[in-house]
């Protein structure tokens, strides 16, 4: 029997853009989703829906497991996410907006590509290497996390993966296990994916001046109540310049500030900071005003989805069925290429 030609030989033809598949996730860990999600991931998620004809977004409770060890906060957290989406525009007659764990399919891709993918890559992987520094007892989860990530992205035939610049080693780590599959079973089951960044706003700094993100505790909340957000922007760290001297600002304050106004405005504020006279709590409370004001709408389409909870269930369950209809065929093509399951099942 002739074996089949490997992949590499015949590089797949680029599709128009309106035909690639872009696909992201976001753990449900508890808090809001913040600013550091909304600018570096989920504004481009709403972009992309319109852009492309398929966008596939996952709430990754599966994920969630090794930090969250609670099933009834799991459940809430994952519904605070769905509203989250939803709240910023995401449309689900565009977009596919599905909870990870109803498609349990992606686990078994996981024990696929944990069958090709060496222990090498895993011992590499920023987070894994992280914990082992921090002193962490680190789980087996953790451990297979990037596997896990992986299946979700190749179950889809995603080509378009919207991540921020700290994430772009996952896909990666996807690719080289689709590739290393596709050569193993002389097959093209798995395409490959390719990041993409948007490299003005692929890391918002938080209130401390390091990357935003819930570990750190340094995160200004999109949907929080006023008197919350309010503590977080007022907490913001500056210098101790005095209000007459000129300001740097090439500091977290000014950058915050920046996402919410103009070119002319940000030129015009610069302006002010450079001759002096200018005091930081002016600028907090100026960043308060537009946060508020840009979020209003999507504070208020946040509240009307809370209240309508099977509405939220049935757009999960539908998103899922369409995700479902994606994934058969992948799967179903590295089943036959591994020889595992019986031919055409469901």
């Amino acid at each position: 029997m002739s074996k089949k030609k490997k992949t590499e030989d015949k590089p797949a033809q680029p599709l128009p853009r309106r035909q690639q598949i872009v696909l992201s996730g976001t753990k449900p860990t508890g808090e809001n989703l913040h600013l550091g999600n909304y600018f570096g991931a989920l504004r481009q998620f709403v972009d992309l829906q319109e852009e492309h004809d398929t966008a596939l977004y996952f709430i990754a409770d599966y994920h969630s497991m090794t930090s969250v060890r609670n099933g009834v906060e799991r459940r809430r957290n994952t519904e605070a996410v769905a509203l989250d989406y939803l709240a910023a525009g995401l449309d689900p007659d565009r977009a596919i907006l599905f909870r990870q764990s109803d498609l349990p399919e992606v686990t078994e891709l996981t024990w696929i590509l944990t069958s090709v993918t060496p222990m090498g890559m895993l011992e590499r992987a920023h987070a894994y290497k992280a914990a082992l520094d921090k002193g962490e007892d680190v789980d087996h989860g953790l451990f297979t996390y990037p596997v896990l990530m992986a299946a979700d992205i190749l179950l889809y035939g995603s080509h378009l993966v919207p991540v921020g610049r700290d994430q772009k080693q996952h896909i990666e780590m996807a690719r080289d296990m689709a590739q290393r599959f596709n050569r193993f079973y002389a097959c093209d089951a798995l395409a490959l994916p390719e990041p993409y960044i948007l490299e003005d706003t692929a890391t918002v700094p938080g209130t401390d001046g390091r990357k935003m993100s819930k570990s750190y505790g340094n995160t200004i909340s999109m949907f929080a109540a006023r008197g919350k957000v309010k503590k977080a922007v007022m907490g913001i760290v500056t210098d101790s310049t005095p209000v007459e001297d000129p300001k740097d600002t090439n500091q977290a304050l000014f950058d915050l500030w920046s996402l919410f106004a103009t070119e002319a405005e940000r030129a015009e504020m610069f302006e002010r900071a450079s001759a002096g006279g200018l005091g930081y709590g002016d600028v907090k409370k100026d960043l308060l005003a537009r946060l508020m004001d840009y979020f209003e709408p999507m504070r208020a389409r946040r509240a009307a989805f809370e209240e309508k909870p099977d509405a939220i269930e049935e757009i999960l369950r539908a998103g899922v069925a369409r995700a479902r209809a994606l994934s058969t065929p992948v799967l179903e093509a590295c089943r036959q290429a591994a020889g595992i399951g019986l031919p055409g099942r469901p």
